[in-house]
């Protein structure tokens, strides 16, 4: 049987434990002022690209922009795409030492998505490449527009939505990257846009 669950404030001092997996959300984990701050840099300063995937048969463009930032040797691949690692900036290195005490983790690389509009997004998948080992922990912060985070449990068919908000943490946990499916849907009628960005450790 297939439940929808809504959570848009869950306590953020403790995990939220669901089947197969955690996570912790903090919806103001950034003051509005910084968070106003960093999306407008992280705009101006990221070297955002336009990949492009093969999909039955034909190549087309991502929903969105992206960019790899990290440690020198931690390349990563997704999707028949293959990233080298730009040097980390000021802008990155704040966030990442930010996040990491409450994540008792030193991550090593991120990747940023740039969702424009709306009509950007990013389809059902899992982060769970052999580069990232058993059980990672993913970091995600957001800045800009609100959008929807869907998870998606890969046998009961179980749903959680989470409201992504401007200056916001979530972090996931445990065994969610291998029985949990994540996406970003299109939205109507959004003009503005949101920065993602996933901290991760690369094995």
């Amino acid at each position: 049987m297939q439940h929808d669950i809504f959570n848009p404030f869950p306590d953020s001092n403790d995990p939220v434990i669901i089947k197969n997996g955690l996570y912790r959300y903090f919806p103001s984990f950034f003051k509005r002022d910084q968070a106003d701050s960093l999306i407008k840099s992280l705009e101006k300063n990221v070297q955002w690209s336009q990949e492009k995937i093969n999909m039955y048969g034909k190549t087309i463009d991502l929903p969105r922009l992206t960019s790899w930032y990290g440690d020198r040797d931690k390349t990563y691949s997704f999707s028949g795409i293959n990233l080298y690692p730009l040097n980390w900036n000021e802008d990155l290195l704040q966030i990442k030492h930010k996040i990491e005490p409450i994540c008792n983790l030193s991550f090593n690389s991120v990747l940023l998505n740039l969702y424009r509009d709306g009509n950007d997004s990013i389809s059902w998948h899992t982060d769970a490449e052999k580069e990232l080992g058993l059980n990672p922990i993913i970091a995600s912060v957001n800045f800009g527009a609100e959008r929807e985070f869907q998870l998606k449990h890969d046998n009961s068919g179980e749903k959680i939505s989470i409201i992504l908000q401007h200056g916001s943490l979530l972090i996931m946990e445990g065994e969610l990257q291998h029985y949990w499916k994540h996406q970003i849907p299109k939205r109507k009628n959004l003009n503005r846009s949101r920065i993602n960005l996933t901290f991760r450790v690369i094995k």
